[in-house]
């Protein structure tokens, strides 16, 4: 897996959020520089299992999907004579 890279849009508006975060929640002032190492940080650290978390969700959508598919491509089938 690549590093998780975000463009410079993202990255300010997930800044803006950490900043918010800290702000409300944790009653800290933080800058942008410190907003942006923790994302750096996060991204490098734990980023890897938030992206295999997206991975596995999007296998299983996909899986079920191509099982209702193939149930309704079952419902599709002519009765012959002969079985498969």
């Amino acid at each position: 897996m690549d590093n998780i890279e975000f463009s410079a849009e993202e990255k300010s508006e997930i800044a803006r959020k950490v900043q918010l975060y800290f702000r409300e929640e944790l009653e800290q002032d933080i800058g942008r520089f410190d907003a942006e190492f923790l994302i750096d940080f996060f991204a490098e650290e734990v980023g890897a299992y938030f992206y295999n978390r997206g991975i596995y969700d999007a296998q299983a959508v996909i899986s079920k999907r191509t099982d209702e598919l193939s149930d309704a491509l079952y419902e599709l089938e002519k009765p012959t004579k002969h079985s498969k």
